[in-house]
Parts: C-alpha cells; structure tokens; sequence
C-alpha cells in the first residue's frame, strides 16, 4: 500500500512538472510563443539539435547568467530558425534571421549578437520578418518565469 502512494506521488510530481514546462511563454511582437527553457549548461549546449521541425508558435528560449556578447550555431541543427538576442531589460539587441540548417559538425559557423545579451529566443525562420521585429522591441515572459532565472 505504502509503495503503491509512493509511485502514484512519483507519477504526479512527473505530471506537475511536464504540465510547468508547458505553461512558460513568451511575447514578442503581439504574438505568444510557447517556449521550451535552456537554463543550464547541457540544455543550453543542445537547445534545438537533432530535431526534424518546431511546431508553429513554440520556440526555445535561452536563459543565461549574465548579460555578455552571445554568439549561437547551428551544429546538428535540422531546421532553419531566427535567432533573436535580448538584454537584461529583454529589449531585443541584435538578430539573426533565416539561419540555415549545418550538418557539418564542429565547422558550422557562429552567428554572434552585436552587442550583449541575456536572453536568446529561437523561433522557426521567418517569424522575425513576419512580426517586423525591430531593435528594441520588448520581450514578455509568462508570470513566475523570473524564479527560472
């Protein structure tokens, strides 16, 4: 009996956590994106690679530590994406649109913001032309997201 509350208390923290990850979402240009979080060393490293698609309105958003020139690549990444840098106020600061896919490993090139960045929001190609994203346009983060930084 007491083994069987144990899995089933087991099963529902598993459940809380996957319905969290779901609920975070970012603003941008009057649009809401539903975003996965890379908020450590080993989800920053793989972010988006080995995936054949980005479902529409999703994105991956990158938070790191302190604000700093930020360069991003495209190693094992299938799909084209924009990618989309944010200072400490989540003011955007630079973007690279229409990145393409690179299979080539180690050789991939780096796609470096122009001035310092905290924040790093992928998308799928083409919704930062789309949403006629400007330098300074404003990134919201869902309610409770600052406690993921």
């Amino acid at each position: 009996m007491f083994r069987s509350r144990l899995v089933l208390l087991a099963f529902a923290l598993l459940l809380s956590s996957c319905a969290n990850a779901r609920d975070h979402w970012v603003e941008l240009g009057g649009q809401r994106y539903q975003v996965e979080i890379a908020n450590d060393d080993e989800t920053r490293a793989r972010g988006l690679m080995f995936r054949d698609e980005l479902a529409a309105g999703t994105g991956m958003l990158f938070l790191h530590d302190r604000e700093e020139p930020q360069a991003y690549w495209m190693k094992n990444t299938r799909i084209p994406l924009d990618i989309l840098y944010f200072n400490n106020e989540r003011k955007l600061v630079a973007q690279q649109r229409d990145v393409p896919p690179c299979s080539a490993g180690n050789a991939c090139p780096p796609y470096p913001s122009t001035a310092p960045a905290r924040y790093v929001l992928e998308l799928n190609a083409g919704q930062a032309a789309q949403l006629g994203l400007q330098i300074g346009d404003e990134l919201d983060f869902s309610p409770g997201m600052d406690k993921l930084e």
